[in-house]
């Protein structure tokens, strides 16, 4: 039985969701989706990138990723709304339990896309457009925005086919159909073909997918090694992944926070560091894991990045160790220069019984540590995260649970924003 694979992508996720929500519940009529418009990060916290544009904005060349300041300027009556991501969220899970009432492998493979498999459920459904065209007209009807959906015999060509004309609509990409629709494409198009990849083929004279696909691999595995042997498979439409009902398991946990000035005093580094210790052991001990490495990441005030790590001889989850540590990884690597991004990484991950090795040179009561650190835990689950917090945040600019979705991109006050209405 040959393979039916759905990707499903929302159509400019973070601005239909914020304009589908202000006009079924804040009496909206003015539809952002229809306007010049993007969802922005916040200039004064230093998050001042474009998350998402519309199609009228995306005629002026505004792209997600590029400043507020540079989107500005192309378009100075574009209209900026502000994230938030707890909605992002809930709609977000109101669009995975609708796609897992057709097939329960459902692949959610970012917050605003996932896979299908619906292999064997033609006697069910129908023939796989026409329930395609079903799952997309229902999203629209009960959840109000829309989705581009690809439909194929692998995830590779199901993605690639469900990024052709948008918004809302059903695009088929089988294997017989590669060469008509999707040779022709820019070879930057392909999936896994990075900016930094597109260059090296533009160097090699490849231009198109075509091109890629009918050049000699053993030319592009001596140029790009394991890499151009990849992209080559992906040209040819080759792809053998399944999709994955279940995540895999957690490999690392990690945070980062850009800080709202730059640092320049290793004190207020130490005080960035705790916080993001704070949020990486909580998840670490949530998970019932400890971590065997550590390492910090350190960017500077012109974007220049840098990276420290140390592999520990006990895996670890506690707030102070992994503080105490991140702090020593973190004199070893600044060089001095005003910083704007900090964060911490952890990886190699032990079960949480994993057996301390004792040293005899240790002072710390880690037993103790343990225990006070999932006192605190059982505090914040019971009455919120702000309700203990070390008193060296007391009245201080840095949020004491620093790192991931900050606190200004969780909701939105729209009693102080401005609703349209026609």
């Amino acid at each position: 039985m040959e393979k039916t694979i759905f990707h499903i992508d929302v159509n400019s996720a973070f601005l239909s969701w914020e304009a589908v929500y202000r006009i079924k519940h804040l009496g909206g009529t003015v539809d952002l989706r229809d306007q010049i418009s993007a969802v922005g990060g916040d200039e004064a916290m230093r998050h001042g990138i474009i998350l998402a544009k519309s199609i009228p904005a995306k005629k002026f060349g505004i792209h997600t990723g590029e400043s507020i300041l540079e989107a500005k300027q192309k378009c100075p009556e574009l209209i900026l709304v502000p994230p938030n991501y707890g909605l992002y969220e809930r709609s977000s899970a109101a669009f995975m339990k609708i796609l897992r009432e057709y097939t329960p492998d459902v692949e959610q493979y970012s917050i605003d896309e996932a896979f299908m498999d619906m292999t064997g459920t033609k006697c069910l459904w129908g023939e796989p457009v026409t329930v395609a065209n079903m799952i997309k007209d229902r999203i629209h009807r009960e959840l109000g925005f829309t989705v581009n959906i690809g439909v194929s015999s692998n995830k590779l060509l199901a993605k690639m086919a469900g990024d052709f004309k948008k918004p809302d609509l059903v695009h088929t990409l089988y294997p017989h159909e590669i060469k008509d629709k999707m040779w022709p494409l820019p070879v930057s198009e392909l999936f896994f073909v990075g900016r930094a990849t597109a260059k090296k083929l533009f160097s090699l004279g490849i231009h198109t997918i075509g091109e890629l696909a009918n050049t000699d691999p053993d030319i592009l595995r001596a140029h790009m090694k394991k890499h151009g042997e990849v992209v080559w498979g992906f040209a040819n439409g080759y792809d053998f992944s399944s999709v994955a009902s279940e995540a895999p398991p957690q490999k690392g946990y990690g945070n980062s926070t850009t800080i709202p000035y730059d640092v320049t005093d290793k004190k207020d580094a130490y005080i960035v560091l705790l916080a993001l210790a704070e949020t990486v052991t909580a998840r670490l001990r949530k998970a019932n894991v400890k971590a065997e490495v550590i390492s910090i990441g350190i960017k500077d005030y012109v974007f220049n990045y840098m990276s420290h790590q140390m592999v520990l001889m006990s895996a670890t989850n506690i707030t102070k160790e992994i503080h105490k540590i991140a702090c020593k990884l973190f004199n070893e690597a600044w060089n001095g220069v005003p910083i704007r991004h900090l964060g911490i990484h952890t990886s190699r991950l032990t079960d949480y019984d994993f057996t301390r090795q004792i040293n005899m040179f240790d002072t710390e009561d880690y037993e103790k540590l343990e225990y006070a650190d999932l006192m605190v835990d059982a505090i914040r689950g019971k009455y919120g995260i702000d309700s203990i917090k070390r008193a060296v945040f007391l009245g201080g600019p840095i949020d004491h649970m620093s790192g991931g979705i900050s606190r200004e991109k969780r909701t939105v006050d729209y009693s102080k924003l401005k609703i349209e209405n026609s």
